[in-house]
């Protein structure tokens, strides 16, 4: 068989993972053809990151402006969509339209606009869409998901979710493009798609209607006034007063950051290390969101992106029993260190309490890679298809993608508003 042909929009720190995967554990059976960005020196990073690393020759490039002209000369099988989220639409639809098939980073899309215009041209054009919800596949993830299919609880009823970024982490997404919810669609989008998608692949379900709050509570310059700070800055690097906050980083220490970033600013026009109590923070940092689901089960979340460590705790509360679930994660800053650090889980517990028994903790196996081991499944799962029959089916389509952000997209919709969503009026499926 030839190989599958890939072509990768996007190569800032969330590409790594999928090009240097290509261009060494799958170099077998896949093939990279093609990089595509707005900036030449990141797409240069990664030919020279290819090379040095596997002895890969380097990839064709093109400009972002040349995406359709990329596709024509080399004729990708699949495009990889890691682009800044608000752009990720237009590559899936014109991919689809050009005959690929597409995998793309979460948020598969930022608005109920786009996810529709996607639905459409994917009913038109009949190609498939992964979503990389690596989460799905990390093993102590994936053991709830079999705890509630055995039945161990019985029927589901209501969950309890509290995620926790801490001042690394966390504070990460207000130096970013992230900070600008025109971009990200806010962390209800960019980041807790991941958490909704968890609950609507344990509990096997789909949300119904949403209310949520949510403010701008500790980043930001009105919020650092408000404590007492006076001495701002604009960006970290250059800056004498960033030397002396601890929210600040240094990217020209770090050859990844300063590589993908600090050197490619003159042809990306992008400033990775923005201070994040800047007067432009468009993003909440604490919010509230009641879920109500289409199997009458309900949850409650919460996500604060300023706490003193990271992690969460889980609380599933059903018919026969509760299970709860906590895990404490290694905090870390995208792009900043070694990929496996992403997400890990430097400790995690799962316990069931039945009704009427002695509550017993589930034994979980660990595995290496990023996101807690989720990402080396998840990347078998996508350039191998078919080596493994999954019981648990995680694999994520457009649909799996498109439910996980319309909590989120209707979570901000409640907040601008101060009413309840529901979650039909946003899209037709």
């Amino acid at each position: 068989m030839e190989n599958v042909r890939y072509a990768q929009v996007g190569t800032g720190g969330r590409a790594r993972m999928y090009y240097e995967a290509l261009s060494s554990t799958y170099a077998d059976c896949c093939e990279l053809v093609a990089f595509c960005d707005l900036s030449q020196t990141r797409m240069d990073y990664a030919n020279r990151m290819i090379g040095e690393k596997f002895g890969k020759e380097p990839v064709p490039t093109y400009h972002y402006t040349k995406f359709e002209e990329m596709m024509k000369a080399e004729k990708p099988d699949v495009v990889i969509v890691t682009s800044v989220d608000r752009t990720h639409d237009e590559y899936i639809i014109k991919a689809m339209e050009m005959g690929c098939d597409v995998v793309t980073e979460k948020p598969l899309t930022i608005d109920e606009r786009k996810a529709q215009s996607i639905l459409d041209a994917q009913k038109r054009t009949g190609r498939n869409i992964r979503v990389a919800f690596n989460y799905r596949y990390a093993p102590h993830h994936t053991k709830i998901r079999e705890l509630i299919m055995e039945d161990t609880i019985g029927e589901v009823f209501s969950v309890h979710f509290e995620w926790l970024l801490n001042t690394r982490h966390g504070a990460d997404y207000y130096r970013r493009w992230h900070r600008n919810k025109a971009n990200s669609g806010g962390l209800l989008v960019h980041k807790a798609t991941h958490h909704f998608d968890l609950v609507n692949f344990w509990l096997g379900t789909e949300p119904d209607t949403v209310f949520a709050f949510g403010d701008l509570n500790f980043y930001g310059r009105h919020n650092a006034e408000k404590r007492g700070v006076t001495d701002f800055y604009y960006r970290c690097h250059g800056s004498e007063a960033a030397k002396k906050d601890p929210f600040a980083i240094d990217m020209e220490s770090n050859p990844v950051l300063r590589g993908l970033y600090l050197e490619a600013e003159a042809d990306s026009g992008y400033i990775r290390d923005r201070s994040v109590f800047g007067d432009d923070i468009s993003i909440e940092d604490t919010m509230a969101v009641t879920v109500r689901y289409k199997n009458k089960a309900m949850m409650t979340y919460s996500l604060n992106s300023y706490m003193p460590w990271e992690g969460f705790h889980v609380a599933i509360n059903g018919s026969k029993g509760r299970i709860e679930y906590t895990a404490l994660e290694k905090p870390y800053i995208n792009a900043g260190g070694d990929k496996k650090e992403e997400g890990a889980a430097k400790s995690y517990l799962i316990r069931v309490c039945p009704m009427f028994g002695e509550p017993y903790e589930v034994p979980v196996e660990r595995k290496e890679g990023g996101h807690g081991g989720g990402d080396p499944v998840m990347l078998d799962d996508l350039f191998l298809p078919g080596k493994n029959e999954d019981r648990f089916h995680r694999a994520a389509d457009h649909i799996a993608g498109v439910q996980s952000i319309l909590t989120g997209i209707a979570a901000n919709r409640s907040i601008a508003s101060g009413l309840p969503v529901k979650i039909d009026s946003l899209v037709n499926f």
